[in-house]
């Protein structure tokens, strides 16, 4: 559960560094291309002392997961984007978090793990938490992008299952190489993107990157770990919806938000899910 609970720290401070450099980022693509960079030099730095060249067991799986797994990414974070442009960020929001779901689903139909009834109340109550928090009905009547909200979902899940995809097929001594690779990929791409559009860098771009880069690695990193020792079916509902809990937390006490009735009883049901899940 430590690794858990870490992959879930890191991954909210992603959304607090983020929600901190808002209107000071004129280059998102240059922030994300120096975030990648970071994540990069984190993954060479923790990285075992097995080289490429003797092509230990497991490396053409590392590097072919990880350069999949790295367009994946900014595929889900570019689909994003489109989303809060044609549907509102409320639904864009809602749908990708959403994508829990498919790795959830993936876990029990393909890798057969067998989650309990406890499990499987727990895995509903999160998810209707999510829906709680984010959704509105009368939003999805009015969007006429209702396409785009479902390819959001299954993308973003996707996305998502490639760490217990990886922690299944391959080798657990070369979780660096597959981060590596990831990153690599994800980076490049957003370089492209960032070349087409012809954008400058900015300083607040690059510092967001940094700052955004050490958390998003050790998220990824402790999230691989978490998979390694907990069942998929605990991991990802239960990092889905406590990164959640604790953003809420730090958007009421560092940035003064009000927690309505709804999230508040949302947070609630978050808790007695997480019961379920851990028993």
């Amino acid at each position: 559960m430590l690794y858990l609970g870490l992959a879930i720290v890191a991954s909210a401070m992603v959304s607090t560094v983020m929600r901190l450099s808002e209107g000071k980022i004129k280059n998102n693509m240059g922030m994300f291309v120096a975030n990648y960079v970071v994540c990069s030099l984190l993954s060479l730095l923790f990285m075992d002392h097995l080289s490429f060249g003797k092509m230990a067991a497991g490396t053409g799986i590392a590097v072919g997961l990880g350069l999949f797994s790295g367009v994946l990414f900014l595929t889900s974070f570019v689909l994003l984007q489109q989303n809060i442009r044609k549907n509102g960020v409320v639904l864009a929001a809602t749908f990708m978090k959403l994508g829990v779901l498919i790795p959830t689903l993936m876990a029990i139909i393909i890798f057969r793990e067998r989650p309990g009834l406890f499990q499987v109340s727990g895995i509903g109550l999160a998810i209707a938490a999510i829906i709680m928090i984010h959704f509105e009905k009368e939003s999805v009547e009015a969007s006429k992008y209702q396409f785009f909200l479902i390819v959001l979902l299954f993308v973003s899940g996707f996305t998502d299952s490639m760490a217990n995809i990886y922690d299944k097929l391959g080798n657990a001594e070369l979780k660096d190489h597959y981060l590596l690779f990831t990153f690599l990929a994800a980076g490049v791409c957003a370089l492209l993107l960032w070349r087409k559009k012809c954008q400058k860098f900015c300083v607040w771009d690059v510092l967001a990157g940094i700052c955004i880069g050490i958390p998003n690695y050790f998220s990824s990193r402790f999230l691989l770990m978490a998979l390694h020792h907990l069942p998929a079916v605990i991991v990802y509902p239960a990092y889905s919806v406590m990164t959640i809990v604790v953003i809420s937390i730090v958007g009421a006490v560092l940035f003064k938000e009000k927690l309505s009735r709804k999230k508040a009883a949302a947070i609630a049901l978050i808790f007695l899910a997480l019961v379920l899940l851990n028993l």
